[in-house]
């Protein structure tokens, strides 16, 4: 076995995953050399802006059907087992990874030492093993790095063993298909096989944090993003795909904690990350200046294409996937907290885009509502969207991340409860979506309106208005918001048919207490009694 790029004696380290002794490897490699290994192997090209373009092969997206976890004495009584998190042998996860062990016996392979947490209090240390050079420099982006003293004593709490040219027979190997992410609590691993998308390895990460934070810590892990002002206020915005939680979150006038994935404990919101992963659909310096400007040597750009006969991104080029994304490290962007941590926040803002025109463009929640819409975690789809849409579709993902959930959402709803409890802490609900009436025929707010009114809460420049109180979703609406018209704040008054209003909101209505159903059993009352009150 050859060993190159070695730091002290961390590499013996591998005997506890039974990798020791075999095949090339290749450790703590800097993103120079990874990419460098990317265009010798053929599978990757540098743009005109010096980040490495990649392909990610017949995967362009996580596939949650082939993600399992193993079920053991560890699980059994503590995961909320069904569709998202489906249940896997461990006898399997044994017989599957001795299988991969031997794939990787005679390859080249990366190993990358990283971390998760900018809260030292909660770090989590992490050992990246990847068949191919561009997912370990994958790993680089997105992980907290260690500085060169703490690699030298390196110990890994966790490993992720990623080879995508390891092919799994289901018949065999209890799989649903060649493709597979299982992960192993009690053995603090992660194997993903079959599938080269990057985002395998980020969102697996992300799942152990939102098992071991709220069940072992008491910390509330969250799918957001955050920023901190310069008085030091920590903001925090939930919100599905198109909500507008990336391009609401970039502030000129507040540095980011981050895009993505965060923590809070006690006292502070922290990264989990050390990257951003951003999409590239119809990308332009116009729309996200801060991810354009991102896109440099060091970051990497998966499944775009690119202009004629050039090797410029084009970030309209949907052929291989509309889910084209870049990496890049959080530096690559200049208003940056360093490190990565704010205080407790003083406002969220649960981000959605009713499509229906019937939620306020903002409201003010009770700690029962900010449960409750936390859980339910509220959107809508438009035509055009995906394939197959042609009319506006409600959307409900619990938390915000329901496939990233090992836990039953109600653990992490009542943990936001006991955070908000006894604190000044405003919840705010925000519509981006169709003020005037539904897709189709409202119009959309204005993304200048959103700001100002986000920036008024956060200013407190809303703690001293009158607010009226919305029928059926019993929302508290602010009457008046600096440079907003007043006559936008209350949706029932931008309707000209009053009846259809009423209509509209109850029918959304009634899709949020059929999605609670499933939640029901395992919900306290507090929870429930904040659902919408459908009218007969």
């Amino acid at each position: 076995m050859d060993i190159f790029g070695k730091h002290g004696e961390n590499a013996n380290l591998e005997e506890s995953i039974g990798l020791s002794g075999i095949g090339n490897q290749f450790w703590n490699l800097s993103p120079a050399e990874l990419i460098e290994d990317t265009i010798i192997n053929g599978h990757g090209m540098l743009t005109d802006t010096g980040a490495i373009a990649i392909e990610t092969g017949e995967f362009t997206g996580r596939s949650p059907k082939d993600r399992f976890i193993v079920c053991d004495e560890k699980t059994e009584d503590a995961v909320w087992w069904g569709d998202i998190n489906i249940k896997f042998d461990a006898k399997k996860f044994d017989a599957l990874y001795d299988k991969m062990k031997y794939y990787l016996n005679d390859k080249d392979f990366y190993v990358r030492d990283s971390y998760a947490c900018a809260d030292e209090d909660h770090r989590l240390n992490l050992r990246i093993v990847t068949e191919l050079p561009w997912s370990n420099h994958f790993a680089h982006n997105m992980f907290l790095r260690p500085t060169d003293n703490e690699l030298k004593d390196f110990n890994p709490e966790w490993h992720v063993v990623c080879a995508p040219g390891f092919m799994a027979d289901p018949e065999i190997d209890g799989t649903r298909q060649h493709n597979f992410a299982v992960i192993n609590f009690s053995k603090k691993m992660i194997i993903i096989g079959g599938t080269g998308y990057t985002g395998e390895i980020k969102k697996g990460i992300f799942s152990v944090l939102n098992f071991l934070l709220p069940h072992e810590k008491d910390v509330l892990s969250m799918h957001c993003s955050a920023n901190v002002g310069k008085e030091g206020d920590t903001a925090v915005f939930f919100g599905l795909s198109g909500t507008g939680k990336t391009t609401l979150s970039s502030d000129p006038d507040r540095k980011l904690i981050g895009d993505d994935e965060h923590g809070w404990a006690d006292n502070t919101v922290f990264n989990f990350e050390g990257g951003c992963y951003a999409k590239t659909i119809d990308l332009s310096r116009e729309k996200e200046p801060q991810i354009f400007d991102a896109i440099k040597y060091g970051a990497i750009l998966e499944n775009i294409g690119f202009k004629e006969s050039s090797s410029a991104p084009d970030y309209s080029y949907v052929t291989i996937t509309q889910n084209t994304r870049v990496s890049y490290p959080i530096d690559h962007i200049d208003n940056i907290m360093v490190p990565s941590i704010g205080g407790a926040p003083k406002n969220i803002f649960f981000l959605t885009c009713d499509a229906f025109g019937v939620l306020p463009p903002i409201s003010r929640l009770t700690s029962e509502q900010a449960m409750y819409h936390f859980m339910s975690g509220y959107t809508a789809k438009v035509a055009g969207t995906e394939m197959g849409i042609t009319e506006p579709q409600t959307t409900f993902s619990a938390c915000f991340g329901a496939a990233f959930l090992p836990l039953h959402p109600a653990k992490y709803a009542e943990l936001l409860g006991e955070k908000l409890n006894g604190t000044d802490i405003k919840v705010w609900l925000v519509n981006t979506g169709w003020s005037g009436g539904a897709y189709g025929v409202g119009n959309r707010m204005k993304l200048s309106y959103t700001r100002s009114m986000i920036t008024a809460a956060m200013n407190g420049e809303l703690d001293n208005v009158e607010f009226q109180t919305q029928s059926i979703f019993d929302l508290s609406i602010p009457t008046s918001c600096p440079n907003i018209p007043s006559d936008i704040l209350n949706p029932k008054d931008t309707w000209d048919d009053k009846a259809a209003f009423d209509k509209t909101a109850n029918n959304l209505a009634e899709q949020f207490v059929k999605n609670f159903e499933v939640y029901e059993a395992q919900t306290s009352e507090a929870i429930l009694s904040a659902a919408p009150k459908v009218m007969a």
